[in-house]
């Protein structure tokens, strides 16, 4: 097998005639093919208003800005999660608490939210205040995992019984659902990724939806640097519109070039999820004889978007490197998963609360290949590798 990469994106003529037409038609920067590829996003979901930026970061950072996180709050957050997460709460100024995921989905346990906000926090003029530092809680940040929905309907018992505020990152989410509700439509922001690694890219990118009409409004004039008048609005109106600039915001726009990529994108995502299905299932049932490890669970009512397999292995391996680079001389690229976030520098004096199962997973898992045009001959030889080599 010769370099079989962890995941590539997927391109046929469809995008590049997209970005050919962006290009003939002079308009590069945000405008037009962005509302169309917002439109096709939060269509697909289910949502009114779909808001495009720069990445997900930047997208979690918008929703979050525009939500009222800041200086002296704090956000519950997994500790088991991409930094992007923790490092969007802190841009706003406030301060994440790290709390445990649940065995198996590896998405926030709600029970240990539940338990932090009982004991840590207490109820002064409507808020909840920390006990020790004296930050307001804002709210939580839960993270839907490897395309796997969270517990969210226990999220936002939660956060309604405490007056807290949500919002979903599902950067690895587009297109999952729980039942017939697709991720974004659980009644809080989402935001979603279209990093070359997710199951549609722009080559960099993220999008906020939402169902709230004010909320688009004023994310779209943030992103702007804060803007009240559009490039797109300024170009359709009469005469010269000049905007005006009442706070300080973001140049967190996307671009039509970007934006071309993605509307061809969207036409494949039904298919590429299905695919990445598809493929799970195979390995699934190649490894049904390895004893030492399985793959990532699914919970029941779930339909998840399967963007990467994640095998865990039961036993902690003392050199995880050693096993990788094995996979490397074979020919298979794989992954561990990232790093805590409260043993990454900037989050070293972070507060965390009860975290071992995070620790325990992050020590065991090792992400396969994931592509959308991954052939069965390959699954079988990856898988073949395992059980030889494992």
């Amino acid at each position: 097998m010769k370099n079989l990469p962890v995941t590539i994106p997927f391109f046929d003529e469809k995008e590049s005639q997209n970005v050919k037409k962006v290009l003939d038609s002079g308009w590069v920067a945000q405008g037009p093919v962005v509302a169309e590829f917002e439109e096709a996003i939060a269509s697909h979901e289910g949502i009114k208003y779909g808001v495009a930026t720069t990445s997900c970061t930047t997208a979690l950072h918008l929703a979050m800005a525009a939500e009222g996180m800041g200086a002296g709050m704090d956000a519950l957050a997994p500790a088991f999660t991409f930094v992007a997460t923790t490092n969007a709460i802190v841009q706003t100024g406030a301060t994440p608490v790290l709390v445990d995921i649940c065995r198996d989905t590896y998405n926030i346990d709600v029970e240990k939210l539940a338990e932090v906000i009982r004991n840590d926090y207490r109820e002064q003029n409507g808020k909840m205040v920390h006990k020790e530092t004296g930050n307001i809680l804002w709210g939580i940040v839960p993270v839907h995992e490897f395309g796997l929905c969270c517990d969210i309907s226990a999220v936002n018992r939660l956060a309604e019984e405490y007056h807290l505020k949500v919002i979903e990152d599902a950067a690895c989410a587009l297109g999952a659902k729980i039942g017939e509700v697709h991720q974004g439509g659980f009644g809080n922001p989402s935001c979603v990724s279209f990093h070359p690694r997710k199951s549609i890219t722009t080559g960099e990118g993220g999008m906020v939806l939402t169902e709230n009409e004010a909320l688009a409004k004023r994310m779209r004039e943030l992103r702007t640097h804060g803007s009240t008048v559009s490039a797109d609005a300024r170009h359709h109106g009469q005469g010269y519109l000049l905007p005006e600039f009442p706070e300080a915001g973001y140049n967190y726009r996307m671009t039509n070039l970007q934006a071309a990529l993605g509307v061809a994108q969207m036409e494949e995502l039904p298919e590429f999820i299905r695919r990445k299905n598809m493929n799970y299932d195979r390995y699934c049932s190649c490894l049904q004889t390895f004893e030492r490890g399985e793959l990532m669970r699914f919970r029941e009512g779930t339909y998840a978007n399967k963007w990467f397999y994640s095998l865990h292995l039961y036993e902690r391996h003392p050199d995880r490197s050693k096993i990788i680079c094995g996979f490397d001389e074979a020919g298979i690229q794989t992954r561990a998963i990232w790093g805590l976030i409260h043993m990454q520098k900037p989050y070293l004096r972070c507060i965390t609360y009860q975290i071992e199962k995070a620790e325990y997973y992050s020590e065991h898992i090792i992400n396969l290949p994931c592509s959308t045009n991954l052939q069965e001959r390959q699954i079988v030889e990856i898988c073949d590798y395992i059980k030889k080599n494992l």
